[in-house]
C-alpha cells in the first residue's frame, strides 16, 4: 500500500487557453471531490496536477516536493511525479490482457516482481480469475477496476479519478461505490476525483471544490457546501431547489437567530449575519431541512417553523415522490421529495392543504 503520506498543495492560475484559478489543499488519506459542469475546467485542472500541461502562474508541491513553479520555471514530468491517473474512459490498452494492461504501469519496479504486484492488485479489486482476459471481454465495470488497479499497483503519490463513474451503468456505480470507499480507508495518499455528480461527492468525498467556468465558488466538506452555499450560484449548482425571496424583520444576536419575513409567515434562521431590519434577502433550504407530515399527528408541535401549504402537483419518481407546493401571497413554488410511502400515508395528492415545518438550522441566508 502507498505509505507516503504527502499532502498536496496547489495554488494555480491561468487566463489562456480557458481561464482557470484553484487554490486549495487535498491531505493525505483524503478524498477530495471536483465539482462542477462540463467545460468548467475540472479535467484542466487534474491534467495540471498530473504533469500533463501547465497554467501560466503558481505552485503545485506534493510531501513538500515542488512539482511545478512559475517563478523560477519548474515543471516535472508525469513520471517524475509519480502519479496515478484514471481517465474517463481508462485508457487501457485493448491488445493488451487485464494483467498486461496493470504490468505497463509498473516499469518504476525491477521485472521480476512486476507480475506479483499486478495480480495483488487485481485481487484486491475483486478482479481474480480474470488477469487474462482483454478489455472487450470485460464489463465496464470491470475495465474500471483494471484502470483502479493499474494506478495503484504503481503506488503513486496522488492518485487522480477523472470522472470514474460516468462510463458504468447504475447498478455497477453502486458496486464500484463501495469498492472505492473500501480501498480509502487503506489509502495513504491524497485522492482527487473529478465529478458532474454531487451525490457522488456526498457519498465518497472529505472534502469537496465546487468549480464553473474556471472559478472556485466555495470548497469545505461536501454537506457542509450542501447546507450552507455561499450564494444563489453555488446553491443551484448543488442541485438546491428551494430559493426564495425575504426580508428580514428582526435579528437576536444572543440566540443567534434572523427573524424573515416571507408573504405574512415569519420564519427563524438559526444565523445572525450583519444584516439590517428591513433587508431584502435570499434564503435556501435543502430538502432534508423540510418535514412533510401531518400537523394533525401532532409531530410538528415543536416547531418554530410551521407553513400552511397547498400542494400544487404531485410526481411519482420510483421510490420518492416530488411535490410542489405553494404559500399564500408567495409566487414562488417550494419543492420537495417525500418517500413514496408517506406520500402514500399521508394521503398527498393536489389540491390538498397541509402543513410543513422547517428546521431553522437549516435555513440558510445567502450572501448576496
Amino acid at each position: 500500500m502507498p505509505t507516503r503520506n504527502a499532502d498536496l498543495h496547489c495554488d494555480i492560475s491561468q487566463q489562456l487557453p480557458i481561464p482557470l484559478s484553484a487554490k486549495f489543499d487535498c491531505k493525505a488519506g483524503e478524498v477530495l471531490a471536483v465539482v462542477g459542469p462540463s467545460g468548467g475546467g475540472k479535467t484542466t485542472l487534474l491534467r495540471m496536477i498530473a504533469g500533463l500541461s501547465s497554467p501560466e502562474k503558481g505552485t503545485i508541491q506534493c510531501g513538500g516536493q515542488d512539482w511545478y513553479a512559475s517563478e523560477p520555471k519548474l515543471h516535472l514530468s508525469p513520471q517524475q511525479r509519480h502519479i496515478g491517473y484514471v481517465p474517463q474512459h481508462f485508457g487501457l490498452f485493448p491488445h493488451l490482457t487485464a494483467l498486461e494492461n496493470v504490468i505497463s504501469g509498473l516499469d518504476h519496479i525491477p521485472k521480476s516482481e512486476r507480475k506479483a504486484r499486478a495480480l495483488d492488485w487485481l485481487e484486491r479489486v475483486n478482479l481474480h480469475g480474470l488477469p487474462a482476459r482483454l478489455p472487450a471481454q470485460l464489463s465496464g465495470g470491470q475495465r474500471q477496476r483494471v484502470a483502479l488497479a493499474r494506478a495503484l499497483a504503481r503506488e503513486p503519490s496522488v492518485l487522480l479519478l477523472d470522472e470514474p463513474f460516468s462510463a458504468v451503468d447504475r447498478e455497477t456505480r453502486e458496486r464500484l461505490y463501495i469498492e472505492l470507499a473500501r480501498l480509502k480507508s487503506q489509502l495513504s495518499i491524497p485522492v482527487i476525483m473529478v465529478t458532474h455528480d454531487m451525490n457522488e461527492a456526498l457519498l465518497l468525498a472529505d472534502k469537496m471544490i465546487l468549480i464553473s467556468q474556471g472559478n472556485m465558488l466555495q470548497q469545505g466538506e461536501p454537506f457542509e457546501v450542501l447546507s450552507h452555499p455561499r450564494n444563489e450560484t453555488v446553491a443551484r449548482q448543488m442541485g438546491l431547489r428551494n430559493i426564495f425571496h425575504a426580508e428580514v424583520s428582526g435579528r437576536d444576536e444572543e440566540a443567534n437567530i434572523t427573524w424573515l419575513k416571507m408573504g405574512e409567515q415569519i420564519i427563524a434562521s438559526d444565523s445572525a449575519p450583519e444584516l439590517a431590519i428591513g433587508q431584502q434577502v435570499r434564503w435556501v433550504i435543502p430538502n432534508q431541512g423540510i418535514r412533510f407530515n401531518a400537523i394533525s399527528s401532532g409531530r410538528l408541535c415543536r416547531s418554530i417553523n410551521k407553513l400552511d401549504i397547498v400542494i400544487d402537483s404531485i410526481l411519482v419518481m420510483g421510490e420518492s415522490v416530488r411535490v410542489k407546493a405553494s404559500m399564500r401571497d408567495v409566487k414562488e413554488t417550494f419543492n420537495m421529495d417525500v418517500p413514496s410511502h408517506l406520500a402514500t400515508k399521508l394521503n398527498l395528492k393536489p389540491g390538498l392543504e397541509t402543513t410543513i415545518a422547517l428546521k431553522s438550522e437549516q435555513v440558510h441566508i445567502l450572501e448576496s
